[in-house]
Order: structure tokens, then C-alpha cells, then sequence
């Protein structure tokens, strides 16, 4: 468990880490360039585990198309939005602190899905509401990590709505995979069985990241 803990751990943060090479690269150029943007926006969201591990959780009882669709346009707007807001005025907050608040929106669904609130509190919060909200922390975790790429402002607002593109690319890639894993699993009489359990190591796995980026904001 404890070396699972770890691998998860050492993942998570090589997830958020901007790669030398991009960032190399970001930094030598300037102008408009869509399609680099486009990639990198892709590439952090399909690595980005953190975001994964939320979209999972938002859609993991959503069974209709519509549904789905509704909750995954929410969450991309709220990243969307404070994304493109958060880089285009150079919003700087400290990435430990949204990183540990994303991996708390984790942790928020996990609970969520297995009914706590309404055991705990008689009260179900509104789903929506939390999914665009926390949607509006995820796209500042997005916007710290453009921010490190240093991006020339010569063409920042093509180059970001270009990134921006890239990320809704691999959030649609991400959720393919998930629902086509998802739908094979719902369709085994094991699914109702370990949705309880699968949601407990989706929390888990939220409190490792929340205690790994505070970890990290403490020791900086």
C-alpha cells in the first residue's frame, strides 16, 4: 500500500510538472502558434491525473448522454474561465495551494457519490453548482502551469485560446476512455458491488494529493 502510495504520488506530481522540453520550447518562440498550443493544452489535460480522477467521479452515476454532456460543459467552463482570466492578467496564486484544493474536489466527489452528505447532514449540496465551482479551482491549476511556461505576449490571446482547445481535445479524449471503460463495467454484475470501494480509493487518492501539495507548500 505504502509503496502504491508513493508510485501514485511521484505520478501525480510528474502529471502537474511543466517538461523541460515544452517549456524550452514555449520560451524561445513568440507570435502566434495554434497548433503547438493546441498539443500542449491536450497533453497536460490527458496527463493531468488529478483532473481525470475528478471527471471520473463527476460522471461515474451519470448514465444519460445529456446528463453527461451537461456536467462536463459546466466543469469545462468553469476551467475554461478562470484559465484563460488567470493568465491573461497574470493571476498568480500559489500552485501548491489550488493543486491541494483540486485534489480536495477529489476527495469532495468521492464522498459525494457515496452518499456521505445526505448521512451525514440530511442535505444533498447541489451538484451542479459544486462541479462548476470546483471547475473554476481546476482552471486556475491550468493557468499556474501556462504561467510557467513564461509565455511571450505576442500573440498570447490566440496562443491561449489555442491551449485552451487543446485542453477541451483532451478532456473529450479522457472521457472517452472513461466511459467506454465504464460502460463495459457497468454491464458486470460487480459494478454495484465495488462502487463503494472504487470511490473510497478515488477519495483516497485525493487526500494523497491534497497532503502531497501541502507537503510541498510547506516545505517551499
Amino acid at each position: 500500500m505504502a509503496l502504491t502510495s508513493l508510485t501514485v504520488l511521484s505520478t501525480a506530481a510528474l502529471a502537474h510538472a511543466v517538461a523541460e522540453g515544452d517549456k524550452g520550447y514555449i520560451q524561445e518562440i513568440s507570435g502566434i502558434h495554434i497548433l503547438p498550443f493546441i498539443y500542449l493544452g491536450a497533453k497536460h489535460m490527458v496527463t493531468g491525473y488529478d483532473h481525470i480522477l475528478f471527471l471520473l467521479g463527476v460522471i461515474f452515476f451519470l448514465y444519460r448522454l445529456k446528463d453527461i454532456a451537461l456536467y462536463v460543459t459546466l466543469f469545462a467552463v468553469g476551467h475554461s474561465t478562470t484559465m484563460l482570466l488567470g493568465v491573461y492578467f497574470n493571476i498568480g496564486i500559489n500552485s501548491y495551494i489550488i493543486d491541494a484544493i483540486i485534489g480536495l474536489s477529489v476527495v469532495y466527489k468521492a464522498l459525494d457519490n457515496m452518499g456521505a452528505y445526505q448521512r451525514w447532514f440530511g442535505w444533498q449540496p447541489n451538484t451542479k453548482a459544486a462541479t462548476f465551482i470546483f471547475g473554476l479551482f481546476h482552471g486556475f491549476g491550468l493557468s499556474s502551469k501556462i504561467l510557467d511556461y513564461d509565455i511571450a505576449p505576442d500573440g498570447l490571446l490566440p496562443n491561449l485560446i489555442a491551449f485552451n482547445v487543446g485542453v477541451e481535445i483532451g478532456q473529450l479524449l479522457a472521457l472517452a476512455a472513461i466511459l467506454i471503460v465504464m460502460g463495459y463495467w457497468r454491464r458486470t454484475a460487480s459494478f454495484w458491488r465495488h462502487t463503494y470501494t472504487a470511490n473510497t480509493v478515488m477519495m483516497t487518492l485525493g487526500f494523497v494529493l491534497i497532503g502531497y501539495h501541502l507537503t510541498g507548500y510547506i516545505v517551499s
